[in-house]
C-alpha cells in the first residue's frame, strides 16, 4: 500500500482551514446575538480545536506549497542509478524545473523548460503512477534510439564511451563488484554508467513518441527502465533531481557517507 503524502496534506489543510472558517462564522452570528457583556466574555472562550487548527494551518500550507512548486525529498531504494546515486542515498527533485502543477491531480498550470536529453529525472511509474522511479533520459520526442552491444545510438550517432576498469564496488553496493565503470558522453553530459560483462543485453530499435521519453538507469545491466516497461509520458514527470543531502547507507561501516552530502547529480 502507497501512502500518497500530499494528499494527506491536502487533506489536513482543508480540514483546518474549514474549523477556522467555521468557528470564524459562527463566532460573529453569536456576537450579532449577544449584549456587549456576553461579547466580552465570549472572546475569552476558546476551543483547543480551534486554537490546534489556526497553529497547524499555515505549517500545512508552507509544506504544500514548498513540496509541490519547489523541492521534494526522496531516497534511493535500489542500484538501478549506480554509480551516480547510491542505495541510502537522499536526493532533492527541483520541482519547477519543467512547469508547475497541482497537488494531487497533477495538471500543468505553468509552463517552464523542457527536459534535455541527460537530466536525471523523478517520475511517476507508467505502470503504476503511484509508485516514483529515477532514470536519466536519453530519448527526447521523435528520437530514433538503438540498444546494441550495451551501446547507445541515437538517430543514427553513436554514445561514445571510455571504459575506466572496475567498478570500486563497497557498502550497499557491493552487489556490483565485478562490473565495469564506464564513461559516457551524451550530449553535453559526462557522466559514468556500470556494465556488466557477464549478462546478455536487451537490443533493439524504437521511436520516441510525442510527449513520451525514453529512459534507461545507469547501472544498465540492473535497471527496470523504457527497454521493457516502454515510454515516460510528459504528464507523469515530477522533476529534475539535483543535489544528494544526505546519505545513509546501513551496510556500510560509517552508515552516514559525509562525502556525499551536497554532491550535484550530473
Amino acid at each position: 500500500m502507497s501512502f500518497d503524502f500530499e494528499l494527506v496534506l491536502v487533506c489536513l489543510m482543508a480540514i483546518t482551514g474549514l474549523v477556522i472558517l467555521a468557528h470564524y462564522f459562527l463566532l460573529k452570528l453569536n456576537n450579532n446575538s449577544l449584549d456587549s457583556t456576553d461579547k466580552n466574555n465570549n472572546k475569552k472562550e476558546s476551543f483547543w480545536i480551534v486554537e490546534q487548527s489556526k497553529s497547524l494551518f499555515p505549517i500545512f500550507l508552507i509544506v504544500l506549497i514548498l513540496r509541490s512548486f519547489i523541492f521534494e525529498p526522496f531516497r534511493i531504494p535500489s542500484a538501478s542509478m549506480m554509480p551516480t546515486l547510491l542505495i541510502g542515498d537522499f536526493i532533492l527533485v527541483n520541482k519547477y524545473d519543467y512547469g508547475l502543477r497541482l497537488p494531487v491531480t497533477h495538471n500543468k498550470f505553468l509552463e517552464n523548460n523542457l527536459p534535455k536529453r541527460g537530466d536525471v529525472v523523478v517520475f511517476r511509474y507508467p505502470e503504476n503512477p503511484k509508485i516514483p522511479y529515477i532514470k536519466r533520459i536519453i530519448g527526447l520526442p521523435g528520437d530514433k534510439i538503438a540498444y546494441y552491444n550495451k551501446t547507445i545510438y541515437i538517430n543514427d550517432k553513436i554514445v561514445e564511451q571510455i571504459t575506466n576498469g572496475p567498478y570500486p564496488a563497497f557498502g550497499a553496493g557491493l552487489s556490483m563488484r565485478g562490473s565495469l565503470l564506464v564513461t559516457e558522453q551524451l550530449g553535453d553530459i559526462n557522466h559514468d554508467i556500470l556494465i556488466d560483462p557477464k549478462r546478455n543485453s536487451l537490443e533493439f530499435v524504437t521511436k520516441v513518441p510525442d510527449l513520451h521519453y525514453f529512459v534507461l538507469g545507469d547501472n544498465r545491466d540492473n535497471s527496470k527502465d523504457s527497454r521493457y516497461w516502454g515510454f515516460v509520458p510528459e504528464a507523469n514527470l515530477v522533476g529534475r533531481a539535483f543535489m544528494i543531502w544526505m546519505n545513509w547507507d546501513g551496510k556500510s561501516k560509517n552508515i552516514i557517507n559525509y562525502k556525499r552530502i551536497g554532491n550535484s547529480i550530473e
